[in-house]
């Protein structure tokens, strides 16, 4: 497969794209969205469960919001450590293939890498289950995931970051991110949005 969008026989376009997973935070901005979002639903469940106590807001929460940044701290430095073993291991690439036509589009790392970001999830996955980290566990799940369809009928929003080749094309509980070159990202921003009928 070409890394030049092209229609086939059957009525899809087909292309393949090789992000660098140095020079683009692309992903890693995603692991530290997903890791950040994990520890707010934390911070606020246990603030809801210490609202009542009456010397909580001057105490309480102060002493939990810094307790919370130096561990958030600590988990963006780790992250970044995992991160760049990982991208190691990926051989410095995200290789993807993507398919569309006028009812939606695929997101599918090669087999070859998928093997790999399988067994890195599922490693992942069950040390963080065995060390009673909901987080860590969480993350190596996503990780095992190497394949996205959206529905262009259920996306409500297409956003685009040309600079990154990258459309993030997203759904209620979709939320798939595209690549394309520069010379194609035009045209497969223009498809997507032609073909989306409930965008907001």
């Amino acid at each position: 497969m070409d890394n030049r969008v092209r229609l086939f026989e059957d009525g899809k376009y087909r292309w393949v794209y090789e992000m660098s997973l140095f020079k683009n935070p692309t992903i890693f901005v995603l692991i530290l969205k997903i890791f950040f979002f994990i520890f707010l639903g934390i911070f606020a469940l246990m603030t809801i469960i210490g609202a009542g106590d009456s010397d909580f807001w001057w105490d309480g929460f102060l002493g939990n919001l810094k307790i919370f940044g130096i561990i958030f701290g600590g988990m963006i430095v780790l992250t970044g450590i995992s991160y760049l073993i990982y991208a190691a291991i990926m051989g410095g690439k995200y290789i993807v293939e993507f398919e569309m036509d006028e009812y939606g589009i695929n997101h599918r790392q090669t087999e070859k890498q998928a093997k790999k970001a399988r067994g890195i999830g599922a490693a992942t996955a069950i040390i963080g289950a065995a060390s009673g980290r909901p987080g860590t566990a969480g993350a190596g799940l996503m990780a095992t995931r190497t394949e996205m369809y959206s529905e262009f009928a259920k996306v409500r929003k297409v956003k685009a970051y040309p600079r990154r080749g990258l459309l993030k094309v997203n759904g209620l509980l979709n939320h798939n991110q595209v690549y394309a070159l520069p010379e194609d990202f035009e045209f497969v921003r223009g498809f997507i949005l032609s073909h989306c009928p409930n965008l907001k």
